[in-house]
């Protein structure tokens, strides 16, 4: 569903909007958020659910997480304004867990299950009953049946069908998750395992109902920016083309004038990275000191190597992951300034709280909810003239933002600065994908290798805060790598201190 304008994104879109407008202009913050949700869903005629009642308790849900609040309990009297006064502050605001399912949108749908659709044909071979290992496919009317009590899900019968009549249904949220950790409550709804989440969000976007969504921290991002404090903004490498036909220079002249003192790329960040994992590629790996070399750079392929294979936390290079890199680089020169990181990743939330290494970063906001930033301040990135300039990195970090070039930024800058050593570069995209080459590389598989893991199919591009179809944002982040007059950054500048 990533790039298409489905009513699941325009409801999301509406409620950042209205959460951002409830901070420039609210004077009575209670009672304007109680009203909300009747704003947004007016009338009595209901558009998406079967009753106006129900879409109004999954907008209230949605408003709560866009204030920074968790979810209310569904056994207590609480109004949708509890705990406002909580997050009205000009501060950095996150109490996990991030990705939450909001219960009263899920629709409960099958987890794993086989069955047979109108297409059989009840066929005299009937090759389903014959591949089954359970003698779980039988003949009803003529018809092929399963039951359910008995399959076990192999599979087999879809497999042979020759019409194709069996079908496979999954929840798709789960399906999109590669650590398996959607399960299901005593209702049969979707709920979040918090041990094995990684916070990738790829089960928010892959819900077709909207009943997955994480915190935000607009409301109180806005409040800082209202204090007067300085505030600084660094932009992920895959905010090309995020935000319509506007320019680089015109979606830094947006963000400006949103009331940041001003903008940085990321990227800075990763050329940073990219000459440090170079090194430690150079002088651990190719030595023999290591057997493997992790990238760092996408916190829930980290995070994955740490919760289910522990061996590999050795392995994890240590550089700095460019948003944490960057917000150093603003700290050294800009020290009384508060940084936020806008990029398309839902992960970066956590990676901000986390307190192992500290992470300069005030405040973590997604490309989609600086969306609803833009549209609550009547601001058109496209429209304004400007004179900005975005040179702040090479074409090495630019290309961060898609799947494959992180390796390939790393690949160029070993075979710039130590021409003599062998490079073994390999990638993964996907939680199940990047599962699977740990594996290998815990088997001894992938040893003399660097690999590179990102959680979301397609990169950064893909991330669960992103606005526009993957293929599209990949392409333009590739036109703006290749249109950077530096390559690759120097080596000598990867040895400053933050």
């Amino acid at each position: 569903m990533r790039g298409i304008d489905t009513e699941v994104r325009k409801v999301r879109r509406s409620v950042f909007r209205e959460v951002a407008t409830l901070a420039y202009e609210s004077k009575n913050l209670t009672d304007d958020m109680e009203a909300l949700p009747y704003k947004l869903v007016n009338g009595e005629d209901n558009e998406y659910w079967e009753s106006v009642y129900r879409e109004r308790a999954v907008v209230r849900e949605r408003l709560r997480l866009a204030m920074g609040m968790s979810l209310r309990q569904e056994d207590k009297p609480v109004h949708v304004s509890q705990g406002v006064e909580e997050s009205n502050i000009a501060e950095k605001y996150y109490e996990p867990p991030l990705m939450q399912v909001i219960p009263s949108a899920c629709n409960s749908c099958p987890e794993n299950t086989y069955f047979v659709t109108d297409k059989c044909m009840g066929c005299l071979a009937h090759p389903c009953r014959e591949v089954c290992p359970r003698g779980a496919m039988t003949m009803k009317e003529g018809k092929s049946y399963i039951d359910q009590e008995k399959c076990i899900k192999c599979g087999k019968c879809k497999s042979v069908c020759p019409y194709d009549a069996i079908s496979h249904q999954r929840r798709p949220c789960s399906a999109a998750c590669g650590v398996g950790a959607i399960v299901s409550d005593k209702r049969g709804r979707a709920t979040i395992d918090n041990e094995k989440c990684v916070s990738c969000g790829q089960c928010m976007v892959s819900c077709p109902f909207g009943a997955i969504a994480d915190k935000s921290q607009i409301f109180q991002l806005i409040r800082s920016l209202q204090s007067g404090k300085k505030i600084i903004a660094q932009v992920a490498p895959a905010f090309v083309g995020q935000f319509g036909k506007a320019t680089p220079a015109q979606f830094k002249a947006a963000i400006k004038q949103l009331g940041f003192e001003d903008v940085y790329e990321t990227a800075i960040g990763a050329d940073y990275g990219c000459i440090t994992e170079a090194e430690h590629y150079a002088k651990e790996v190719a030595t023999g000191e290591l057997p493997f070399l992790l990238t760092s750079c996408c916190p829930s392929w980290a995070m994955l190597a740490k919760k289910f294979f522990p061996d590999t936390i050795d392995k994890i290079s240590n550089a700095l992951t460019p948003m944490v890199a960057t917000a150093r680089v603003i700290k050294k020169e800009h020290p009384d300034a508060s940084v936020v990181f806008i990029g398309p990743c839902a992960s970066k939330k956590l990676e901000a709280s986390r307190r192992t290494v500290r992470s300069d970063v005030d405040f973590v906001i997604t490309f989609e909810e600086l969306e609803g930033m833009f549209e609550a301040r009547g601001i058109d990135p496209e429209t304004i003239e400007t004179d900005e300039k975005v040179e702040d990195a090479t074409g090495a970090g630019r290309g961060y933002g898609v799947a494959g070039g992180v390796a390939a930024a790393i690949e160029e800058c070993i075979r710039e600065y130590y021409p003599d050593v062998e490079v073994n570069i390999e990638h993964a995209e996907s939680l199940a994908e990047c599962r699977k080459i740990l594996m290998l590389a815990k088997a001894g598989k992938k040893n003399g290798c660097l690999i590179e893991g990102m959680a979301c199919p397609g990169g950064c591009v893909a991330g669960a805060g992103t606005n526009i179809a993957i293929a599209s944002a990949t392409k333009q982040v590739n036109e703006f790598k290749a249109g950077t007059e530096k390559k690759i950054p120097d080596k000598d500048i990867g040895s400053g201190e933050f």
